[in-house]
């Protein structure tokens, strides 16, 4: 029987609710506590999810037998509360980005480090099935070698639905940082590291009305770019292009395509977990799908909490690692940095391709 790995959860939000089936859908791991500055709602989450402890963000850190802290509190949060972990002697999983800057990214993975604990960080969605069948089609070459790749994020912003959107549209948020995150790395753990960036950003708005119903009619004060665009170049001499964007009402674009030296490849929704893949080889007339041939096709969040259970047993590299996440941070602050210098960024950090998944795995596990 698989050794458990006991988590406790942070931040009992819009978000927390998937995380806290992870203790059914993967059996190495075990939901031991949640927590949240407001008490309350950690309690009222507890009850829902049968979690058999709701507590202070102080007990959760202090409880010798969770193993891996699972972050989803807000994006201006996510370092202090990682640190804090960190230096509660756990390891540490964060929602996305792993920071809403590079000075607070570098402490939290020269902070681990020293400690010998790992850092995981969302979005994890590039090890479901969909995305984890695109990497098995350019690894064997389907299309060739990839000589550039586009990634499109277009929408009307989170005031009309989410019940309390006003982080979205602070640093920290913005379609780049809140969005961006899924696109960027499923294209690096697909092509590799970026190597430079440059882009243009701008608030197109700079006050929203909330329209979802808790807060409906109140006013929000924009203090970061809703509108991104941005050119990646890739280490191994791909060229990227992304626009993210919260300023657009509707779009005909692909998800995410790369184009290669023998086809195109569609890629399917980076916020999700399943297909459909697309794929038209040089000299075809039409698409066609491509049959998934992974699991973890459903809404699987928590996967990457999964696969860093498995880690920590084995040894072997977690697959959502903060070497990732950071040089994701890199380039998405760089892209504003770009913007706000006019000119192109060279990145400082990189990274890894993670390891693909085995095939045939047993559902609910991550190693054979």
């Amino acid at each position: 029987m698989t050794q458990k790995t006991k988590i406790g959860i942070i931040g009992c939000g819009n978000i927390s609710g998937i995380y806290l089936q992870s203790g059914s859908k993967f059996e190495i791991l075990e939901v031991a506590a949640c927590a949240d500055m407001i008490l309350e709602r950690a309690e009222a989450k507890a009850q829902e999810h049968r979690v058999p402890k709701a507590c202070t963000v102080e007990a959760l850190l202090a409880d010798p037998e969770i193993e891996i802290v699972v972050n989803l509190t807000i994006p201006k949060a996510h370092a202090e509360v990682s640190l804090a972990a960190v230096e509660a002697g756990k390891s540490i999983y964060s929602e996305k980005p792993l920071a809403i800057n590079r000075n607070d990214g570098a402490r939290l993975l020269a902070a681990a480090k020293a400690k010998g604990l790992r850092i995981g960080c969302a979005p994890d969605t590039f090890l479901g099935g969909g995305l984890q069948t695109c990497r098995k089609l350019i690894d064997e070459g389907w299309i060739g070698q990839p000589v550039a790749a586009t990634a499109f994020m277009m929408s009307p912003g989170h005031e009309r639905w989410h019940p309390d959107p006003d982080f979205y549209y602070q640093p920290g948020g913005g379609p780049m940082f809140d969005m961006g995150p899924y696109y960027l790395t499923a294209l690096v753990s697909i092509l590799g590291p970026v190597r430079r960036v440059t882009g243009s950003a701008q608030i197109s708005f700079p006050e929203r009305t909330i329209t979802s119903q808790s807060k409906y009619g109140q006013k929000i004060s924009v203090n970061t770019p809703t509108h991104v665009a941005g050119v990646l170049d890739f280490a191994s001499g791909a060229v990227g292009t992304m626009i993210t964007s919260f300023d657009v009402w509707s779009a005909q674009l692909p998800k995410m395509e790369i184009y290669g030296t023998e086809g195109t490849l569609n890629l399917p929704d980076p916020n999700t977990f399943g297909g459909p893949v697309l794929i038209r080889r040089a000299g075809a007339t039409e698409w066609s799908e491509i049959p998934i041939t992974y699991g973890y096709t459903e809404n699987s969040r928590g996967l990457g909490v999964a696969d860093m259970a498995y880690a920590l047993r084995s040894g072997r590299s977690h697959r959502a690692n903060g070497e990732m996440a950071y040089h994701v941070l890199d380039i998405m602050e760089a892209f504003h940095d770009a913007s706000r210098e006019g000119r192109h960024i060279e990145l400082s950090s990189s990274c890894d391709r993670p390891a693909p998944l085995p095939l045939g795995l047993r559902p609910g596990t991550l190693d054979h």
